[in-house]
């Protein structure tokens, strides 16, 4: 059912100079920028996405991105584990449907799917 890592998202306290540090090293902007709380880079197949975290403590480490088959299938499934997903699945405004699942260490997951193939 998984079908690989989309994404990984990084935290940063100052979103203008992440911007400036991943444009000088050849990523393309696709969505946000150095005033965006949210802006996503092109890797290769996948993004490097970037989410302001202003406070100077870490409440979060990033979160990696899972592409599945069937979003709402697996939330389902999560439930049926007994596991309790952050989010429930949603459409984004940035083309996919997600939803989020903390696991038992603190690592932030996201289930994803295209919203257009």
């Amino acid at each position: 059912m998984i079908e690989g890592i989309s994404a990984i998202t990084f935290a940063t306290h100052d979103m203008r100079r992440a911007v400036h540090f991943y444009r000088s090293l050849g990523f393309e902007i696709l969505h946000g920028g150095e005033a965006a709380p949210f802006t996503s880079f092109r890797a290769g197949t996948g993004y490097l996405n970037l989410t302001v975290q202003p406070d100077k403590r870490w409440s979060w480490w990033g979160r990696v991105i899972f592409y599945v088959a069937d979003v709402d299938a697996l939330y389902e499934r999560a439930l049926a584990a007994g596991w309790q997903p952050s989010t429930t699945p949603r459409d984004a405004e940035w083309g996919e449907r997600y939803f989020h699942l903390t696991d038992l260490d603190g690592h932030e997951l996201s289930f994803a799917r295209p919203l257009r193939p």
